[in-house]
């Protein structure tokens, strides 16, 4: 009889090792599966599997973030602005910002040509569209505008926009 119970106990170890042989890989193929199915789920579909392997097909890369700098205007550009007959000032203290250094850099180097420029826009402008919100809105676009043209004039890079630090009209 001790013969018998020695061989039972044999099959009952082998039994234990194949049901955890046989869990391990249930487990592991749930977790593939399930890593599977959240990637393509995620991204649309999965990493090598696309239809073209053409990496120019691919979508291009985020943006990376360029944070913008800024050059001051050492001087306010003052002129005269007409409102009915009337002779007003505008006293304008202004920025530029620009994503490129080199265009900053530009602008410094052409300041005279771009300041003629300025003025002369300021001073075309009604008194009364500098007293709105929209107006200087307008303003600033134009100006913007002016000082890209100058800049393309001479080959450099253009700048963001124009910014005012200090708006004044009387």
């Amino acid at each position: 009889m001790a013969e018998n119970s020695a061989a039972e106990e044999a099959p009952a170890k082998k039994g234990k090792l194949k049901l955890i042989i046989m869990l391990v890989l249930v487990i592991v193929l749930a977790i593939a599966l399930s890593v599977v199915g959240t990637l393509w789920f995620l991204g649309g579909s999965l990493p090598g599997m696309a239809g073209d392997d053409d990496p120019s097909a691919e979508e291009p890369a985020e943006e990376v973030f360029v944070p913008s700098t800024y050059v001051e205007l050492d001087k306010a550009l003052v002129t005269t602005v007409q409102a009915g007959g009337r002779q007003r000032y505008a006293q304008v203290h202004l920025s530029l910002e620009a994503k490129d250094p080199q265009a900053l850099a530009a602008a410094e180097l052409h300041m005279p040509l771009i300041r003629s420029q300025l003025v002369t826009v300021l001073g075309s402008s009604q008194f009364s569209e500098l007293q709105t919100p929209e107006g200087r809105r307008a303003l600033a676009e134009q100006m913007s505008s002016t000082v890209n043209q100058v800049l393309e004039q001479e080959g450099e890079p253009a700048i963001e926009r124009v910014l005012f630090r200090n708006f004044v009209v009387q």
